[in-house]
């Protein structure tokens, strides 16, 4: 079954193309391996990168692309997104984002918003739920198809939780209407079968959230969501901040840890030592403030935003590895929601860490957690050319991943040139 899982997503990824192109990289960056190099030749033939050197013969039919003056690198991921969702502002209960949306309506916020990451060079990103009836499995099959352009997406389907969702003190008489949003799932024959709910509807990463309510799954009941997950080659992602959930989640052995606000140094250690991903979600203040405690779900934001980098400063001085996820679920007026996500890279700095290592946090590093390493995340032969460039050197100014001004998907040119 995992190969099956991965054949399938290999070849959603790369569709057949004819036009071959020649793309001159003046500063070609390897996060990875945390290396440049200068005046490259990418060759790109059906969607694929089949050579890569400073002396490439360039065939006579290639389409030359002058990125000579550029730096160009593998396109972003973002590993922790909520495409259909907008939170109301003002600390509005939770449940007021998705009472009064219907799955269809869902579904077209996300194709704007996938369509909106895709142009300012996020090609990969995985969004871990709340979209109502399985709306991102469709807004997948979508752009796999080929019906719009957006990037790869890895979905989480319905999020599995304890009883309730993630809302609180709902009187019976209003009915279980998180189920919209959620699985409800209390035991391990539960657990079990959410997880292959999800996979049945198409989701290709299982999302838990444990720590949202006084009860949270034992040891014993994450091992056996791990097990039928990964039976499936699907991996496992939960939504938790610290304590006696936490250390289950790590016990357990699931994939990545979500938030991880309130992380000990004994945790962070046992995630480095086990090779679990933290996808930190480090939200900036000025966002907090806007979307406060987001209905209950998260601690107050003067409490949270210090807690945020020092989480994330010890984590990546004992070496964790570290996965750029935003979490970002604001509308702001004159402001897209890819432009949201980079507020994000101030906390990174905050933290101490280097733009080489951000760099290597949203490419590399995902791909190997989303399991599309095999197909992308690098700029490498035989990986599907998802490429980005920009006019100036992020290495030395991560900001600059906001002037990304060309972007080509799977050897597609989806922008060159200024952001429409």
């Amino acid at each position: 079954m995992k190969s099956l899982v991965t054949t399938l997503l290999l070849l959603a990824a790369v569709p057949a193309l004819s036009q071959s192109f020649a793309i001159r990289a003046g500063t070609l960056i390897d996060p990875a391996r945390g290396s440049t190099e200068r005046n490259q030749v990418i060759l790109v033939e059906k969607g694929l990168i089949t050579e890569i050197g400073p002396k490439v013969v360039i065939p006579a039919d290639a389409r030359v692309i002058d990125l000579s003056s550029e730096w160009v690198m593998p396109g972003l991921m973002d590993a922790h997104t909520h495409m259909t969702l907008t939170e109301v502002e003002g600390d509005a209960p939770f449940e007021s984002f998705y009472i009064k949306e219907s799955t269809a309506y869902r579904a077209l916020r996300g194709l704007h918003n996938a369509s909106t990451l895709l142009d300012a060079g996020f090609t990969t990103i995985r969004d871990v739920g709340n979209s109502g009836d399985y709306a991102m499995q469709d807004v997948r099959r979508g752009i796999e198809k080929g019906w719009f352009s957006g990037p790869t997406i890895i979905d989480a389907g319905k999020i599995i939780t304890p009883f309730g969702g993630q809302s609180h003190e709902i009187p019976p008489e209003q009915g279980s209407f998180w189920k919209y949003e959620y699985l409800d799932a209390d035991n391990v024959t539960e657990l079990r079968k959410a997880v292959r709910t999800n996979i049945y509807y198409g989701a290709r990463v299982i999302k838990l959230v444990l720590d949202n309510s006084p009860y949270h799954p034992s040891i014993e009941d994450l091992r056996a969501v791990v097990d039928e997950a990964h039976r499936a080659g699907v991996p496992v992602a939960v939504h938790v901040y610290g304590g006696e959930a936490a250390d289950n989640a790590i016990e357990a052995g699931v994939d990545s840890i979500e938030h991880g606000f309130f992380l000990t140094d004994a945790q962070l250690k046992k995630i480095k030592d086990k090779g679990i991903f933290l996808v930190s979600t480090d939200f900036p203040r000025a966002h907090l403030d806007i979307i406060g405690t987001s209905g209950g779900i998260f601690p107050e934001p003067a409490v949270l935003a210090p807690k945020i980098i020092d989480r994330l400063t010890r984590a990546y001085r004992m070496g964790v590895r570290l996965v750029f996820g935003t979490d970002t679920v604001m509308e702001v007026a004159g402001r897209t929601r890819a432009d949201l996500m980079f507020d994000y890279l101030a906390v990174w700095r905050a933290a101490g860490v280097p733009p080489a290592d951000i760099l290597k946090s949203m490419t590399s590093e995902p791909a190997q957690l989303l399991r599309v390493d095999k197909a992308r995340g690098r700029i490498s032969v035989g990986l599907a050319a998802d490429v980005i460039a920009m006019p100036a050197d992020p290495l030395g100014d991560i900001e600059n991943l906001r002037r990304v001004d060309f972007v080509m998907k799977d050897g597609r040119i989806i922008r060159q040139g200024t952001l429409r």
